[in-house]
């Protein structure tokens, strides 16, 4: 079999990447060791700038149908109520980011679900196929080989490493993570059906004395599920069976055992914090846990590996459709990794209780503006500059999000009569908006301001170099 990408690894990196390409008719391939899909509610929070790029993909409307806002907690002391804990600092949504409050939250197998659903609506080159355990790849000038345990090896264009922290792939190509134990202390996360908590409150339960930890239980919107957590000293063994779950449950809180009634989905793990050293070697990249692995404290996990796929999506997709030079493939290790660098510390603040989950976790201050991709030519910039993420907004009955919609740059002109050249590119010509200031804009497939200027000076080349041009 020969395709133009395989993807490794059927999680939400690795769909959300096949959906992009899906849409920008590159043929590609993800292969998932296992027989189906992740089953359990690990990355359950979708953070601002994640909805935005899940209404880009076309999935928006089936996530917020599956899930819902995030309960307020509920510390219990001995059997009582003993307060409300806010989780999150206080934030509304507004014209120019109308996600932008708190996290949705939505079961990680149900996201999975959904984007695999949007995969297989798409169509055309992009499937996946389960079973399909990586033993080895090889590669060359033209493209990479990889092997499976079982039926015959793919060969492709490129290869995106999408299979989680302990990546077979990145360890088949010598990439070393660099990085740190978060908390050596063990956590079990199951997802269970229980008896006696209300679905309003996120409950969490401190710590009854020495030796003992922490437990929360939240239940999971839209289903009947909840998700248990329960910290444990260093070196205990877990036991993730159902009396397992049941004894820890009775332990920490006022319920009985017998109210734990299924264990739907249960593992064990140790925060940490570790980054790749690289995240390309040849025809391969890295994205996700493949690349980056958080403590899942902050919840910027799933949110900073669904936008390593949005990143890396639009620029295969131009390369391999020949309107770009593959040079232009090497600014994704230039833009994530930084950003994965940064978000990891956030992780870890927020794990330390040294930052609250608020402004920092929303991921919509994220921007290019260092890279080598953005070019600034206004001598006195304004709010929004090249490099920024483009904020929505809806001006003159126009909405900025629904013109950039799609595996297109879009041109955007604020405040300014010049003349712009003809680009095959969607033109958007407002007399004014005081969120972007005034100028000339090129925004890049991925919603982020490629180009910017106060005249179209220099913007023909520009989008010629990163194949805007079609």
């Amino acid at each position: 079999m020969m395709t133009d990408v395989l993807i490794v690894g059927a999680g939400p990196t690795g769909l959300a990447l096949a959906v992009d390409l899906a849409r920008r008719g590159v043929d590609a391939v993800v292969v998932e060791r296992a027989e189906g899909l992740f089953p359990g509610s690990r990355g359950k929070g979708l953070q601002p700038r994640t909805m935005e790029v899940f209404e880009d993909l076309g999935v928006l409307d089936a996530i917020r149908a599956a899930g819902g806002p995030y309960p307020v907690g509920m510390i219990w002391q001995d059997g009582k109520r003993a307060g409300e804990h806010r989780m999150f600092d206080p934030a509304e949504a507004g014209e120019d980011s109308p996600f932008g409050a708190e996290p949705w939250m939505v079961p990680q197998w149900r996201t999975q679900e959904i984007l695999f659903e949007r995969l297989t609506e798409l169509g055309g080159g992009g499937r996946v196929l389960f079973g399909r355990e990586v033993v080895g790849l090889d590669q060359d000038a033209e493209g990479v080989t990889v092997a499976f345990a079982a039926g015959a090896p793919v060969r492709a264009r490129y290869v995106v490493a999408a299979d989680g922290g302990r990546s077979t792939v990145r360890r088949a190509l010598g990439i070393g993570m660099t990085g740190e134990t978060v908390d050596p202390n063990p956590i079990l996360v199951a997802d269970v059906r229980i008896r006696g908590l209300d679905r309003d409150n996120w409950h969490v339960f401190p710590p009854q004395g020495e030796g003992s930890g922490f437990m929360a239980i939240c239940p999971l919107a839209g289903t009947e599920d909840f998700q248990l957590v329960a910290q444990f000293p260093e070196g205990e063994h877990l036991d993730v069976s159902l009396e397992g779950i049941r004894k820890v449950a009775a332990a920490r809180s006022h319920l009985a055992p017998e109210d734990v009634t299924e264990v739907r989905w249960a593992s064990d793990f140790r925060p940490r914090a570790a980054l790749a050293d690289s995240f390309r070697a040849g025809r391969v990249f890295l994205a996700g846990d493949a690349a980056h692995v958080h403590s899942p404290a902050g919840g910027q996990g799933l949110n900073t590996s669904v936008q390593d796929s949005y990143n890396l999506g639009w620029k295969l997709g131009v390369v391999l459709r020949g309107d770009a030079p593959e040079s232009l493939l090497a600014t994704y290790e230039e833009e994530r990794r930084v950003i994965a660098a940064r978000m990891l510390g956030i992780s870890t603040g927020v794990h330390r209780g040294e930052i609250r989950r608020g402004e920092a976790t929303r991921q919509l201050g994220l921007g290019y503006r260092d890279s080598s991709l953005t070019t600034e030519t206004r001598p006195s910039p304004g709010p929004v500059r090249a490099g920024d993420r483009a904020p929505d907004g809806t001006v003159d009955g126009v909405r900025l999000f629904d013109a950039f919609r799609g595996p297109h740059w879009t041109l955007l002109t604020v405040g300014t009569a010049t003349p712009v050249p003809l680009l095959p590119v969607p033109t958007v010509r407002l007399a004014s908006y005081e969120v972007y200031g005034t100028g000339v804009f090129l925004v890049r497939p991925d919603g982020y301001v490629g180009w910017a200027g106060a005249t179209a000076e220099g913007l023909r080349e520009y989008a010629e170099g990163v194949g805007a041009l079609g």
